[in-house]
Parts: C-alpha cells; structure tokens; sequence
C-alpha cells in the first residue's frame, strides 16, 4: 500500500534538468519592458518559480503540494504581466510525475482551470503581446491538458511493470522452494521407509545367525536387494522425477510390513482408473509414511489398507491397533504427518486422524474423471 507521503515518481531521469534550459524564454519577455520596476520583478519571480521548482522535486509530502501551490501562483502572474504562459509546461510536467492519484487530480485540475481562466482574460483584454503568439499558445494548451495525464500513466504503467518484475521473481523463488521441499520430501518418505527395512533385516539376521545361519543368510540378501531398490529410486526421482503408482507401492509396503512382523491387510482395488498420476504418486507417498510411522512409532501388530472409491473422490483409511497418536492434538505436526498434509493440499485433498483403540488415516482426494468424447445427435 503506498504511504501517504510518497507522492512523487522517484525516476524522473534527466527530464526535470532539460527543462531548466528554457528558462532563458522568459528574460526575452521580460526586457521587452520599459518599467525598471516590472524588470526587477519578473527576474524575482523568475528565481522564485526555479528555486520552487527544484524544491518540488526533492520535498516529501505537503510541502510538494506547497512548492506546486506558489509556482502556479508565479505562472500565472507572469502570464498577466508579461504574456508569458509557458511556466505552465514545466507545471504540467512536473505535475504529470506526482504518483499520488489524489494529489495527481488536485493539483492537474488547479493548473488546468487556472490556465485556462488566465488564458481566456488575456484574450479578452486584447493584450497584444500575448495575441501574437496566439498558435504557440494554443499548442501550450493542448500540452497542459496531455501532458500530466500522458505522463502519469506511463509513470504508472512502469510502476506496475516493475511490480510484475518483482512479482514474478518471487513467484520464482517460491516455486523453487516449493520444488526443493518436494523433493526433500520424496527423498525422506523413499529412503526412510528402505533404510527402516534395512534396519529391520539387520536386525533379524543378528538374531538369526548363530540358531539359523540359512534364514540370517537370506535376509542379508534381502537388505542387499532393498539398498539396490532404494537407490534405483533415489536415481530415478532425481533424473526423471517419476510417478510412482499405487499399486507397485503397495506391494513394497507388503514387504515392508513383513519384515516388521505385523500382519498386513488390504481392502479394495489398488489399480486406480479415476485418479491423476500425480494425485496417485502424492497417496503413494503419503501411505509410505503413514505405513512407517506404523513400524517405527504405533507398537502395532496389524494394519489394514482400506480403499474407496466413489463417483466424486477417494478415501484411503490406513488402520493400526497400536499405542495411537500421544496427546491430546489429532493435528499432531510430529512424524512426517504435516508433510502429508502439504502434499495433499497440492491436490486439494485433505487428511484426518481418527483415534479408536488405534490409530487411523483417513486420506480423501477428488476424482479426476477423464471424459470421453460424445457424438450429439441434434
């Protein structure tokens, strides 16, 4: 929001000092003078409306209005006593670059209505000084009505440009945060989930080693397998950034369950017909971590994978008989479940947590229906 006292363009370039250049025109008028007395005045209202003008430009707040104020006062009295009209240019210029749209209007509707009264009472007193640059004064009209109004608007018109610039780098930065914490996240969910197995095996074949070095034999084989899987899918994510389907999900998380012995249950149809690959790799990701904050956190000694789907959304309940979520805050953010969220937000679906002598995921995502084409018989 603009503050009240930034009221002047601030890249006003070289043109305000261009403009000094004329003030030579106004000693042409001024000497034509036979009064001493005339001839010393102009040259202080002279002085007077360069001083005012300079300081117009450099002033925040009232005082531009104030400056402005005495250099209309100081054009129009040379327009009356020496036919010279053109300070009304500079006026129109400067006025043109005010970026505060009340003052903008103010002081251009001043300027204009007391040009044009000035104007209009030189020409009725039939002064002939004035009558004879009658075409240059005509054109100098035209400016005063153009002029602030052209200039204003380009001003604006690169005010709003430049906010499009910063806009839109920012618009970037987001996107790249967003990309990394994507990522970020993926990574998390695939290996946390590989090196939890891993974990697991290593752990079992400790065990198994002395009593049964054939079973501890095959599941160093299995560890040796899930690392060459984890790191195929790290590769794979980083190159080419794939989707992942629900199904061939499932079939790790069965694994997975296995090694942790807690028996494993699915309810429904993993092969999804009305679902985007994106929303299907977001649900893949986001029942990975539900299913590994099972193994690591709930005690459990089952979970079930329900799947639902209907004609508007899904709903995916991932169902443990564990300790339950501790506390008394089901938006607990611990545990990867506020990552969950985010990424369900990007495909405007939603999470909830429904404790019941377990814990539950209740997971609901929109169809995405693919519409075949339809002949229409009129």
């Amino acid at each position: 929001m603009q503050k009240w006292h930034h009221i002047f363009h601030k890249s006003t370039g070289l043109s305000p000092y261009v403009w000094v250049v004329f003030y030579i025109l106004p000693f042409y008028f001024i000497f034509r003078s036979s009064s001493t007395y005339q001839v010393v005045w102009g040259i202080l209202m002279i002085a007077v409306f360069f001083v005012c003008y300079v300081l117009s430009f450099v002033s925040k707040g009232w005082l531009v209005y104030f400056w402005t104020s005495v250099q209309i006062l100081v054009s129009i009295t040379m327009t009356l006593l020496f036919g010279y009209m053109y300070f009304a240019l500079f006026l129109a210029f400067f006025i043109g670059n005010i970026q505060n749209r009340v003052g903008f209007f103010t002081l251009y509707s001043i300027h204009l209505l007391t040009t044009i009264i000035t104007i209009n009472y030189e020409l009725l007193s039939r002064n002939s000084v004035f009558i004879s640059q009658l075409p240059f004064v005509l054109v100098s009209m035209i400016a005063v009505i153009l002029l602030p109004i052209t200039t204003y608007n380009r001003n604006n018109q690169e005010k709003l440009q430049d906010q499009l610039e910063d806009a839109n780098k920012r618009i970037s930065e987001l996107v790249k945060l967003e990309e990394r914490q994507r990522i970020s996240r993926d990574l998390h969910d695939t290996l946390g989930q590989k090196l939890s197995l891993i974990g697991l095996k290593s752990d079992l074949a400790g065990k198994l080693i002395d009593s049964n070095p054939t079973q501890a034999k095959a599941e160093i084989n299995d560890v040796r397998q899930t690392a060459r899987s984890a790191l195929k899918e790290v590769r794979e994510m980083v190159t080419r950034m794939r989707g992942i389907r629900l199904e061939d999900e499932l079939v790790h998380i069965q694994q997975f369950l296995a090694a942790a012995e807690i028996d494993y249950m699915l309810e429904g149809n993993p092969k999804l017909t009305n679902t985007s690959l994106i929303t299907e790799n977001v649900l893949s990701m986001c029942i990975k971590e539900a299913v590994t904050n099972v193994v690591k956190h709930s005690g459990a000694k089952s979970c079930s994978i329900l799947i639902e789907p209907s004609r508007t959304d899904l709903v995916i309940k991932v169902k443990d008989d564990g300790t339950g979520i501790p506390g008394n805050d089901l938006y607990f953010k611990g545990h990867g479940l506020q990552g969950m969220r985010e990424r369900l937000e990007f495909v405007n679906g939603c999470m909830d947590i429904v404790r019941n002598g377990g814990t539950t995921i209740v997971i609901k995502v929109p169809n995405a229906f693919h519409h075949q084409k339809q002949e229409v018989i009129l």
